[in-house]
Parts: structure tokens; C-alpha cells; sequence
């Protein structure tokens, strides 16, 4: 593994926020499925080799076959034409969906979880102006208590 993966991974790592399990499950996941496509071009040419008809015959072209069948682009210009090439697609293609599941599942709770927060923030702010206007409004009411009471003795002393 590069040198430089190695310490974004650290770094990463070392971040609270990254350090949450759907972060580290996005990041595993993602971790695992570059090595799946690598393994599965490999495995494909291995497996396509001497087949006729192949047209897998070299580990670019099983890289990018690989790469276009985990997005599900498919474009058809390179496909398995034996049975163990088609169990390795499959394979490839159901984990590329989990993958793409998991991270999507992991992106959504990241900003779930922010909104979360943002909204108890709010609540919080809510609360003190409401606690603010409220203790405004019984200084108020005090006064105009006492105005009263004024009032009232000023009408009973006449």
C-alpha cells in the first residue's frame, strides 16, 4: 500500500468524527472492493484464458472489464464466455452492489446524523430565547403589577 494512503488512512483514523463505525465500515468497504476489482481481473484472465471467443485476454482489459461491470455500466465491449469468468462477474457484480449500498447507507447517516445535530442546536436555541422571553414577560407583568397596585392606592386614597 502507498505510503501516502497509509497516512491519509492514519489521519483519518485519528479524526473523531471519522472514527464513528459507518465512516470506518465506508471507508473498509471501499478498502475491500478495490481489492475485489483487482482480484477479479486477475481471476477473470485466469479464467478466460484459452476459451474461444475470449475476449478478456489481458489484465487491462480485465481491469476495466472489471471496473465497468462493479458500476454496472456494462458497455459490452468485454465479457465472460465461460462459466467460471460468469461466476466471477457475478460475484463481482453482487459485491459491487453491497459496496455501493453500504457507503450510500454510510453517506446518509453522515448527514443524518448532521441534521441531528443541527436541530437539537435549534431546539437549544429555541429553548433559551423561549426562557428569555419568558422571564421578560414576568418582569413585565411585575411591573405593570406594581403600576397597578399604584393605581389602585392613588384611586383609594382620594
Amino acid at each position: 500500500m502507498p505510503s501516502f494512503l497509509v497516512s491519509v488512512l492514519n489521519r483519518l483514523f485519528r479524526n473523531e468524527a471519522w472514527r464513528r463505525l459507518h465512516a470506518q465500515a465506508a471507508i473498509w468497504v471501499t478498502v475491500v472492493m478495490t481489492a475485489v476489482l483487482l482480484a477479479g481481473a486477475a481471476l477473470v484472465v485466469v479464467a478466460e484464458s484459452g476459451a474461444p471467443h475470449a475476449n478478456i485476454t489481458s489484465y487491462p482489459k480485465a481491469l476495466w472489464w472489471s471496473i465497468e461491470t462493479a458500476t454496472t455500466v456494462g458497455y459490452g465491449d468485454f465479457y465472460p464466455v465461460t462459466l467460471w469468468g460468469r461466476v466471477i462477474a457475478s460475484l463481482l457484480m453482487l459485491s459491487a452492489i453491497t459496496a455501493f449500498g453500504v457507503i450510500t447507507a454510510a453517506l446518509a447517516t453522515w448527514f443524518v446524523g448532521h441534521a441531528e445535530q443541527d436541530m437539537v442546536r435549534l431546539g437549544k436555541a429555541v429553548g433559551n430565547h423561549a426562557r428569555e422571553d419568558a422571564e421578560a414577560l414576568r418582569s413585565e407583568l411585575h411591573t405593570l403589577h406594581e403600576r397597578f397596585d399604584h393605581v389602585e392606592n392613588l384611586i383609594r386614597d382620594k
